[in-house]
């Protein structure tokens, strides 16, 4: 039989959980590898919002996205794991004591597997009216990678959610003006943003759906908005950011014969799923009362792995040497 690299656990999702679990897998001395279907690290904290400010990580009253991954990225090397980017896993078979991974671009193996996928491949839910895809990637935007596009710009916010009010009061002091419009009267962002926000120099309409764009050459100049008695609104705009949610699929892995909760991995107290070696940590893995926080993803990466540590070798300790000791 060929030789064949084989890892100690390999962490499907280079996301803030995925990352976290890496500098844990190096703090106990396993061999890691992380793959990630994305071009870079960092899951959808790079992808969609690198400028938007995260407020619910501990001792950081707020920390910039693209800041937060870079910080992660760095310390996730500390065990020189092995990152696969741009690689899609399709399959995971059991072959004797350890895993054959498979994705689109080959195969991996390893003893243990580490789920940290958050809600699988996304793609934002698009705006439904019609010839919006004209202005698609040049005035309507799904996701904010440079802020200083907006600068001195008239920019509609389209959501209710707490993205949509994060954007609107990082556009206030950017933009010249912001307007946020929500299609229903009750919004679902928290209690508290939803005070920051109305205490903003932040224009809020509501219940306003979006009827149509109008513009030419990719640029959109107008935005009309409708209501349930069919008034209409018009606005005067330069960017229209769109933030509907995203569309999620766990694609492969909910054919692995894991056992599920909707688009979820159900784990018990170690982090294991229903087939032992496999383990999941932040948002794709659930339980009862199961929070979904970055903040509770990094509690359940170093849960994960150390347990994962005593599974591989059950002498090992699953409580680790306190940081302070190992870098001491």
């Amino acid at each position: 039989m060929e030789e064949r690299e084989v890892f100690d656990i390999t962490i499907i999702g280079g996301g803030p959980t995925g990352l976290f679990a890496s500098f844990y897998g190096g703090m106990r001395k396993m061999k890691v590898k992380i793959i990630d279907s994305l071009p870079q690290l960092g899951g959808q904290l790079t992808e969609l919002y690198p400028d938007k400010f995260i407020y619910d990580i501990g001792g950081f009253p707020k920390v910039l996205a693209k800041d937060l991954v870079d910080n992660l990225v760095q310390q996730a090397k500390y065990g020189d794991p092995e990152i696969c980017l741009e690689e899609t896993v399709t399959a995971a078979e059991r072959h004797e004591d350890y895993f054959v991974i498979q994705t689109d671009k080959g195969l991996h193996y390893s003893k243990a597997i580490l789920l940290t996928a958050g809600v699988g491949a996304f793609q934002p839910r698009k705006l439904a009216v019609e010839g919006c895809e004209a202005f698609e990637g040049t005035s309507l935007h799904y996701g904010v990678k440079d802020l200083t596009v907006f600068s001195d710009k008239k920019v509609v916010v389209l959501g209710g959610g707490d993205s949509a009010v994060d954007w609107s009061m990082m556009l206030e002091n950017v933009a010249s003006h912001v307007t946020l419009s929500h299609r229903r009267e009750k919004m679902t962002a928290h209690e508290a943003n939803i005070d920051v926000l109305m205490a903003s120099k932040v224009e809020v309409k509501k219940p306003f759906g979006v009827k149509e764009l109008v513009g030419e050459n990719g640029q959109v100049r107008e935005l009309v908005l409708i209501d349930k008695e069919g008034n209409e609104e018009r606005l005067e705009v330069d960017h229209v950011i769109c933030n509907y949610g995203n569309i999620t699929s766990l694609g492969a892995i909910k054919e692995w014969g894991l056992e599920m909760d909707k688009n979820s991995v159900i784990v018990n107290s170690k982090m294991e799923t229903s087939i032992p070696g496999i383990y999941a940590a932040g948002d794709i893995a659930t339980y009862e009362g199961k929070v979904k926080l970055i903040a509770v993803g990094f509690g359940e990466a170093p849960t994960a792995i150390n347990n994962a540590k005593s599974y591989l070798d059950p002498k090992s300790k699953v409580q680790p040497l306190h940081s302070t000791s190992v870098f001491k």
